[in-house]
């Protein structure tokens, strides 16, 4: 076959700019639209038909099931879907996916719109260098889809031609002549083309252009593109292995929705498929008619007429215009087929939501872990989504970490007067592993979000990332703090240092002043918006600590002139007063960095 390996390189090229275009085409419309995007999530999903309607509307936007699949894995990760929504969302994704067939099938096959894509990359060029980020990312949305179309271009005529190669063509065509065995081996093969592709808008593309240039029937890639609706969910199940049990289980809801539904048109395959060509003969036309009319041509007449090249005989032009025209019946065959397999799923499915549920409970069992076992609960190293929503589980993450330290803070105030050497001991040590949690959470919530800063991120985006790091450093310091007050406090024990009762009233006072900032800041990280008596009242909080570690500085030089109590027990009292005060310290800096970064959201 004379099919060089630059040939290959081309092909291999043309499908690396039709990925890129589409992806950077989706990236572009989920920053122009984040914020519409979590609201819909959070608000349309309040049934299984709203669910539905909401992954259908999502995927038909941002023109990829998988980043929608991901995006609601990670949200079920993160506690702001529950298995059931998820379930409804995913089933809606599957049909929002089937949009991009069309698209390619009406502007791909019906019009050259490659004419165009030059002149949109040319109308793209000002809007992304715009100072303003939403125009930037009208840019790269109008850049990917100008990419896309050129890449699909590309892609069709960069195929090996099999009417000029007969052996290569013989070879295929001992796998597509076996009848259901046939069906049974390319739906494997669309499987495993998507998984190692990772898009089924892709592979149906790649599906497309395979049928209308008769490398395979009709029936045979219509099971391809049931192979492609199994493969395309690899990608979400990938996203879940490091993910929480609830995200297991979406992802694998994911995967029987799509199975159980190849199954049953499988099953149903030569009555649904002969439901389709006879609808779209009433329209363009019978999708195998294609076939039969290329088997009456010569190699040469097809070559000629599928040639990009102009004709000046009559004859040769009215057969190419023909030969698109079943083309066009072909790729709307096959888009149909794509939807009506979806939407038929869904109709069959959607009353077997309790069903999923509880066999994803079954298959996916919780394992729960105590609270001093170190895993994060709403973000793994494993699990990212898409850029500009990765930010809510970060933040999600964020508001876990400062309960955390609240409960380490609550456990120094259960040792101060505790006698018992065992118990100090148990409740130390736990204070120490809280501290080690906390040192190791800081590090795998930055790395996420340096990964996240990494992605298409709009300027708001960038902002926030940069509030959110700041905020995890000091929520960590305030876990150092807490761990320096312990070992004080175990300092103080070792030494049979003796506070007196002003001293220990004292110390309870400012704890409590400590308790009320960190409950405030707590209070902080949840709020949707901070208000300027928030933050006044935050203000106010570490005013009274700093003045109260002031008055009892000066205090203590005075007790300690009247000789109250020993310098050595002064030494460990005023210890703890210093480090509540850097604490306070601390959590202001969170309530400021939660202010400045509260309109990023």
């Amino acid at each position: 076959m004379n099919y060089s390996f630059l040939d290959f390189l081309t092909l291999a090229g043309a499908l690396g700019m039709f990925l890129f275009g589409m992806k950077m085409m989706s990236e572009g419309l989920q920053k122009i639209a984040g914020d519409k995007l979590r609201h819909i999530l959070s608000v349309m999903t309040t049934n299984r038909f709203t669910g539905v309607l909401t992954g259908f509307l999502i995927t038909a936007l941002i023109q990829s099931s998988s980043a929608t699949t991901v995006m609601v894995v990670s949200f079920v990760n993160a506690g702001l879907l529950s298995l059931t929504q998820s379930i409804g969302v995913i089933m809606g994704a599957n049909v929002g996916t089937t949009v991009t067939a069309w698209i390619i099938s009406f502007f791909g096959f019906k019009m050259d719109v490659s004419l165009l894509a030059l002149p949109l990359i040319g109308v793209s060029i000002p809007f992304l260098f715009a100072g303003k980020s939403r125009n930037k990312s009208w840019g790269e949305f109008i850049m990917g889809f100008a990419l896309l179309f050129l890449g699909l271009s590309y892609l069709k005529s960069s195929v090996p031609d099999l009417e000029s190669n007969p052996q290569a063509l013989a070879f295929m065509q001992n796998y597509t002549s076996l009848g259901y065995a046939s069906l049974l081996i390319f739906l494997c093969v669309g499987t495993l083309l998507t998984i190692i592709v990772q898009s089924s808008s892709a592979t149906v593309a790649i599906t497309l252009i395979m049928c209308t240039q008769r490398w395979i029937p009709f029936e045979v890639a219509m099971a391809m593109v049931l192979g492609e609706n199994i493969g395309t969910t690899i990608t979400a199940n990938l996203a879940a292995l490091s993910a929480n049990t609830s995200a297991k289980r979406a992802a694998i809801a994911h995967l029987m929705f799509n199975m159980l539904g190849v199954c049953w048109c499988m099953a149903l395959f030569y009555p649904f498929a002969q439901i389709i060509s006879w609808i779209v003969a009433q329209g363009p036309g019978d999708p195998h008619e294609l076939e039969r009319f290329l088997g009456t041509l010569d190699p040469q007449t097809i070559s000629l007429i599928s040639s990009g090249e102009p004709l000046a005989d009559a004859h040769l032009i009215a057969l190419r215009e023909k030969m698109l025209a079943l083309q066009i019946s072909v790729s709307y065959g096959l888009s149909l087929f794509h939807t009506m397999f979806n939407v038929t799923n869904i109709l069959v499915m959607i009353w077997f939501v309790r069903f999923y549920v509880r066999i994803c409970s079954a298959i996916v069992k919780s394992s729960p872990k105590s609270e001093e076992e170190f895993q994060l609960k709403y973000i793994a190293g494993g699990l990212l989504s898409t850029s500009e929503l990765s930010l809510m589980q970060a933040k999600k993450e964020i508001i876990l970490f400062g309960e955390r330290t609240c409960r380490m803070f609550d456990m120094v105030k259960s040792i101060l007067y505790e006698k018992d050497d065992e118990t100090f001991l148990r409740v130390y040590n736990r204070i120490e592993k809280y501290e080690q949690i906390s040192d190791r959470m800081e590090i795998e919530i930055a790395n996420y979000l340096t990964h996240v800063l990494e992605g298409r991120l709009s300027a708001k985006g960038k902002s926030a990332v940069r509030g959110l790091l700041r905020v995890v450093s000091e929520i960590e310091s305030i876990g150092d703090s807490c761990n320096n007050l312990a070992r004080t406090i175990k300092r103080r024990n070792e030494t049979k240092a003796v506070f007196t009762e002003e001293q220990n009233h004292c110390i309870e006072h400012m704890f409590s002043l400590v308790d009320q900032a960190l409950l405030h800041m707590s209070r902080l990280l949840e709020k949707q918006e901070i208000a300027g008596d928030d933050m006044m009242q935050g203000y106010n909080l570490e005013n009274a600590i700093n003045s109260y570690r002031n008055m009892l500085k000066n205090k203590n030089i005075e007790n300690l002139n009247n000789k109250a109590y020993k310098y050595s027990d002064a030494v460990y009292y005023m210890d703890i007063i210093s480090e509540c005060e850097k604490a306070g310290d601390y959590i202001l800096n969170v309530v400021q960095a939660e202010a400045e970064m509260e309109k990023d959201f």
